[in-house]
C-alpha cells in the first residue's frame, strides 16, 4: 500500500501549485547560484516535477525521485522533450541508495510530508545521496510541531540539530514564498562535510 500513490490516483494533490516554488526560482536567479558550477541535482519527493524543471532550465542535470508512480508519470508527461536534462524515476529516498552521489540536493515539501519519526532517516539519506562537498538547499515549513500532518511542522533548532552533524551551514534566511506561505517557510543552504 502506497498512501502517496493513492493521493495522486484520487487527485488529492493540494500541495501542487502548478509551478516551481518561488524560493527556488529566487535562489536560482541569485548571484550565489549564478556562480555555481552546474552539476547533478536530485529533488526527492518531486511530485509533478516543477522544481526539477526549474533546475534543468537553469542548466543543471536535474533528477526527480518520487515514491508514487503516478507522480513520476505526471512529471514526465509535463516535461517538454527539449528539456532533456530533466529526468524522473520512481524510488524511495529514505531507503534506496544512489547509483552515484549528487552534487546538489533540493528539499521542498518532502521533509514535512514524512512522519516525524522518519526524520533521522531523512537526514541520513540526505548525507548518503550527496557527495562530500555537495550542496543541500532546503526550504522547510516552519509550523509548530504537531501530529496532525502532513504537513508536519518543524523549527530552526530542529533543522540545525538534525543536519548539523553531516553538513556545514552556509546560510539560512526567509525566502520569497507563495502568499499563503509567507512567514512560514525558511531556507537553509548547507555543504556536505
Amino acid at each position: 500500500m502506497n498512501p502517496w500513490e493513492d493521493r495522486y490516483q484520487d487527485g488529492e494533490t493540494h500541495w501542487d501549485k502548478g509551478e516551481a516554488t518561488p524560493c527556488l526560482l529566487q535562489w536560482l536567479e541569485s548571484e550565489t547560484a549564478s556562480g555555481l558550477t552546474r552539476g547533478r541535482v536530485l529533488v526527492p519527493g518531486c511530485g509533478f516535477g516543477h522544481d526539477v524543471r526549474a533546475w534543468a532550465e537553469a542548466g543543471f542535470e536535474a533528477h526527480g525521485l518520487d515514491i508514487a508512480p503516478s507522480a513520476v508519470e505526471g512529471a514526465r508527461a509535463q516535461t517538454p522533450a527539449e528539456l532533456s536534462n530533466a529526468s524522473f524515476v520512481e524510488g524511495d529516498f529514505l531507503n534506496d541508495d544512489p547509483d552515484e552521489p549528487y552534487d546538489f540536493l533540493f528539499e521542498h515539501t518532502c521533509f514535512c510530508a514524512i512522519d516525524p519519526a522518519q526524520r533521522d532517516a531523512y537526514a541520513a539519506a540526505a548525507a548518503r545521496w550527496l557527495k562530500p562537498g555537495g550542496q543541500f538547499l532546503a526550504v522547510h515549513y516552519m509550523l509548530p510541531p504537531d501530529e496532525d500532518g502532513p504537513p508536519f511542522g518543524t523549527d530552526r533548532e530542529e533543522i540545525l540539530e538534525r543536519f548539523g552533524q553531516d553538513f556545514e551551514l552556509i546560510g539560512d534566511w526567509e525566502p520569497r514564498s507563495w502568499e499563503h506561505r509567507q512567514g512560514k517557510e525558511w531556507m537553509f543552504h548547507w555543504r556536505r562535510l
